[in-house]
């Protein structure tokens, strides 16, 4: 055998290897699609499933769901309480503040399942049109909405900021740690800083939520 007949058959024989390996690799997309077909059937979503029991409004109410709910998506989607919007849901308009066990929080931020046996105040928890809570007669009084989309939040976030001074809870901008804080314009505009209003009614809303204080300023 000469060293060209050594090469041709080198030559030969890693041709065939390659057409071999290519064959393979085109055929895999196949096989791997197959097995996919005939893999069994994922598990069913009600594995995910957790019944939790909240008291809103007054109304206990005891719910199965998914646990990626939001707070906010069972309020609106499971019992239609529409008056809590959906703003940003980044909690940072706080369009969707609630009072729950007595603080204000961005119901877009925490999990429905998280609330067993919490107790839940929505807008619609304060009042209605015709026996409205002070506070919402007082955002009317000082027109302290205007677009209105806001104003849920708004109004939630107030009650619950008298009650934070009112138990001498103080702010960024309290002066005196020591003393309980009062009823200033600077405390209201920090304390209710998380609540964003695009139409900038907030000297309104500022007047609305002293007048409720009993306070000036």
């Amino acid at each position: 055998m000469s060293p060209h007949d050594e090469y041709d058959l080198s030559r030969r024989h890693f041709l065939v290897v390659g057409a071999s390996a290519a064959a393979a690799s085109q055929l895999m997309p196949y096989a791997t699609a197959e097995a996919a077909t005939n893999a069994p059937a994922a598990a069913p979503m009600a594995n995910a499933l957790m019944n939790v029991s909240f008291k809103v409004n007054g109304q206990t109410h005891q719910l199965a769901l998914d646990t990626r709910t939001t707070l906010l998506d069972a309020l609106r989607e499971q019992l239609k309480l529409t008056g809590t919007k959906k703003g940003c849901d980044h909690g940072q308009c706080g369009a969707c503040t609630v009072i729950v066990n007595g603080a204000r929080i961005n119901s877009c931020l925490t999990l429905a399942v998280m609330h067993e046996r919490d107790t839940i105040t929505t807008i619609e928890g304060l009042g209605t049109p015709d026996a409205m809570h002070p506070m919402q007669s007082a955002f009317v009084k000082h027109d302290g909405y205007q677009c209105g989309y806001c104003t849920p939040g708004q109004i939630c976030s107030a009650v619950a900021v008298l009650d934070e001074i009112k138990q001498g809870i103080p702010s960024h901008v309290t002066a005196n740690l020591m003393v309980k804080p009062a009823v200033t314009a600077a405390e209201l505009r920090e304390r209710m800083s998380g609540n964003i209003c695009r139409c900038a009614a907030y000297s309104n809303i500022v007047d609305a939520i002293s007048d409720v204080a009993g306070a000036t300023t």
